[in-house]
């Protein structure tokens, strides 16, 4: 793999700050990644009849089960992996089990198109989010397998292998709209169980169907935009068509509702804004309208800065995010890389916590690399340079020091808080270790 990186050009020297010293750091990681990540590829079995990907090593803490984004992520780390080493045969089974894991999660999929959280060797639905006797408010599958789909097909070449299948996603997004999709055009949460970021201030613990999480929104933005070059490819123009359209009118509905022009910062936002006038003073004369339908949770979270990932930002947006709150270090910014949520929210702590799993503070490295590919792609190099030489010294420590890698960490002392053998969003250090940041 080492060869392989140099064969593309690959400089340490030139790809963070630390230059050429951080290169020991770096190729450790690297050589720990190419003889561990091939134990991810996991062989159909018990209720997972295809080949999927496991989020952690064998006889680790989730090394069982099949999650929705996670899969996701570790997929793009996995193929990260095949390319910098060159390796076609690893590259092919990385393939096979993309498509064997999007296939687990079709396989289950209820009538009205929803899809399963997470799946296990024994279980089909976990969290019961398909089940008709399931209370209406229950959960389902992230908006992440259209963007999981593409990621397969930008890596085959191809797309035609789908064609099966997607109308499968097509219901899936529809399932979205018809229960989770409000008024205004955001997606609600129906309840706060395995949102991703579990603990998120914004959602958990709030009422059902009241929060509309910004992650939530901003990874079906990103789905729908997928969803519409998967259709293109395809040959489906009606379908791609009313995919850049769905996604044109929640591009709207994020900056129109969540960007706070006070604060400077996207935020979740409360969508139970309800005028119960009629109901509780009938014969009391009602005066102005309600005009607002929904309110802007001000709680700063890591999410703020999915607008620069998702690309809905503006230009103008993402500089202040960067100047105001990216940089700031009574907020975000960290010696581990970025906050989960801000150090001058009342809420913050970081506390061990494996259910809910803690994002009130600690650095999680699918965090980093959010953060760090919006940088990139709104031109701040420098910014995302950075990033990456935390990350990579960030995970180099952690192998040094526990012969493995662990699921977050303290964002100050760096020190891991969870769940060794954790490799899952971890690999995707290997996108982030590129030449001058991008």
């Amino acid at each position: 793999m080492l060869a392989g990186m140099a064969a593309v050009g690959w400089s340490p020297a030139s790809a963070w700050r630390g230059g050429a010293a951080q290169q020991p750091s770096a190729d450790g990681l690297i050589a720990y990644f190419a003889a561990n990540a091939p134990q991810l590829l996991r062989p159909a079995g018990g209720i997972l009849r295809y080949p999927s990907i496991s989020p952690s090593l064998p006889k680790a803490r989730y090394s069982t089960q099949l999650w929705d984004w996670d899969t996701l992520w570790t997929a793009r780390g996995l193929f990260r992996c095949a390319a910098l080493g060159g390796d076609r045969d690893f590259h092919g089974k990385v393939c096979e089990h993309v498509r064997g894991s999007l296939l687990n999660f079709l396989e289950h999929q209820s009538e009205d198109g929803r899809l399963p959280i997470l799946i296990s060797v024994d279980s089909p639905d976990v969290f019961g989010s398909t089940k008709k006797d399931r209370a209406n408010h229950a959960n389902q599958c992230k908006p992440v397998m259209a963007q999981l789909a593409l990621l397969l097909a930008d890596e085959l070449g191809d797309a035609a292998w789908l064609a099966p299948h997607f109308d499968g996603l097509v219901r899936f997004h529809d399932s979205w709209i018809r229960t989770n999709q409000t008024g205004i055009g955001l997606l609600v949460w129906g309840d706060d169980v395995a949102i991703g970021d579990d603990n998120d201030p914004t959602t958990f613990g709030r009422p059902f169907f009241s929060s509309a999480n910004l992650m939530l929104n901003c990874l079906y933005y990103r789905d729908l935009l997928a969803g519409a070059e998967l259709a293109k490819r395809l040959n489906r123009g009606q379908e791609a068509s009313r995919y850049s359209a769905l996604a044109a009118s929640l591009k709207t509905a994020i900056q129109t509702r969540c960007w706070d022009p006070r604060d400077r910062f996207y935020y979740s936002v409360d969508v139970q804004c309800v005028d119960r006038r009629a109901e509780l003073i009938p014969d009391v004369p009602r005066g102005m309208a309600m005009s607002w339908q929904s309110l802007p949770l001000r709680i700063q979270m890591f999410t703020g800065f999915l607008p620069m990932w998702c690309g809905v930002a503006t230009k103008e947006q993402a500089e202040d995010l960067v100047r105001l709150h990216y940089r700031n270090d009574l907020t975000f910014h960290a010696a581990a890389g970025v906050r989960s949520l801000s150090a001058q929210e009342t809420m913050y702590s970081l506390e061990f916590s494996s259910n809910p799993s803690n994002w009130l503070g600690p650095t999680w490295i699918i965090v980093n690399y959010l953060v760090w590919r919006g940088l990139k792609d709104y031109g701040f190099h420098d910014d995302a340079a950075e990033m990456a030489a935390k990350t990579v010294k960030l995970l180099s420590a952690d192998l040094a020091g526990n012969g493995s890698l662990n699921e977050y960490y303290h964002p100050d002392t760096c020190k891991p808080l969870s769940h060794k053998g954790f490799m899952d969003w971890n690999l995707l250090v290997l996108e982030m270790m590129e030449r001058d940041g991008g």
